[in-house]
């Protein structure tokens, strides 16, 4: 296992480099976002450790970063101040492109896998804009109509259809879009019986499965396929009307707080990551994988299989390495510290 530590900065995103295997990229805030500067760091992994290559500051908090699909040098970033800046590493110490649309704090910002030219952030304000690093303004602006004043804490592009992306919110609920479509949710979910939200990931291998955590200290796993058979009605929502109730494939008890951040593995379709503000991260296997989502009917609340507790603060996000050999992760948390170890040694 390695450790870096953000002096004076609290962390708040991790990444792995989707182009090397010892580059990571970390966003921090001063005064745990409250107030003050960001940081983002560019580590290198070495034999002998985790170095900082190099970092860049910026006038607000930075609260979540993804590398460029489409160029091993750049890196976007989600501020506190409402901006959206893209970095090159191997330039000057400026973001070379920024975008002022959102109208509070930024708190997500993903790439998309597919098409690999666009990504999407979503913010407090309860939007979701899709971008272009060559245009000077948003693709589109995704609405909920349904719940106007809800903050968005995470949008992400599903990475098996680049045209379909999946957000989450205070409101609970999880909406799926299709921009071709318009504007609206094709799809609106009651997930996590009136707690917000923080995170959600697409499985990397299943197209239709998604999970979800919230600050009820649950994971649940989601078939959207059987939403609307679950449901009880259609959980199709024309127009961005009212959500349906959905029931959970699978569901994962043990964190004792919150749940920051959850993340699928690169390698197996079973296995998830998750980031807690209970001071851990822990590595859950989801057996509904291996039943066949489609003929299970019951749900599996112990599929924990390894608890990492060398953080003493919130552990906020996590990230699976797609390099090497299978297992190696990394998280952060607002103790100041990377940590970048192997599920396998747990």
């Amino acid at each position: 296992m390695y450790s870096f530590r953000t002096t004076g900065y609290n962390g708040y995103a991790v990444q792995y480099s989707p182009y090397f295997d010892s580059k990571l990229a970390c966003a921090a805030s001063a005064n745990f976002g409250l107030v003050g500067n960001g940081r983002l760091y560019v580590l290198g992994l070495t034999a002998t450790g985790i170095v900082a290559e190099k970092s860049f500051d910026t006038q607000d908090g930075l609260f979540d970063c993804a590398w460029a699909e489409n160029h091993e040098n750049q890196i976007v970033v989600a501020t506190g101040d409402g901006s959206v800046k893209l970095f090159d590493i191997e330039l000057d110490n400026y973001p070379i492109r920024s975008w002022r649309e959102h109208t509070r704090e930024v708190f997500s910002s993903n790439w998309n896998l597919v098409e690999k030219s666009t990504f999407c952030t979503s913010s407090w304000d309860g939007l979701v804009k899709i971008w272009s690093p060559v245009r000077t303004s948003s693709l589109i602006t995704l609405r909920p109509y349904d719940a106007p004043l809800s903050c968005t804490y995470a949008a992400l592009f599903s990475p098996h259809n680049a045209a379909v992306l999946a957000s989450c919110s205070s409101d609970s609920c999880v909406r799926v879009w299709d921009p071709r479509t318009g504007d609206k949710p094709t799809m609106s979910v009651l997930a996590h019986g009136g707690a917000e939200i923080l995170s959600l990931d697409w499985n990397k291998y299943r197209p239709d499965i998604i999970a979800t955590s919230s600050v009820d200290r649950t994971i649940k796993i989601w078939d959207l396929r059987m939403l609307s058979r679950t449901a009880g009605r259609s959980a199709t929502v024309p127009g961005g009307g009212a959500p349906v109730n959905g029931s959970p494939l699978n569901e994962f008890l043990g964190h004792e707080y919150a749940i920051r951040k959850i993340s699928w593995s690169p390698h197996a379709q079973e296995l998830l990551l998750s980031a807690s503000y209970d001071m851990t991260a822990r590595v859950w296997e989801d057996m509904t994988a291996r039943q066949g989502t489609m003929g299970f009917s019951g749900r599996i609340t112990n599929g924990l299989r390894a608890v990492w507790d060398k953080h003493t603060e919130f552990v906020v996000d996590c990230d699976w390495s797609l390099w090497g050999t299978p297992g190696w992760v990394c998280t952060v948390g607002w103790d100041e510290i990377v940590w970048v170890w192997d599920v396998r040694s747990l």
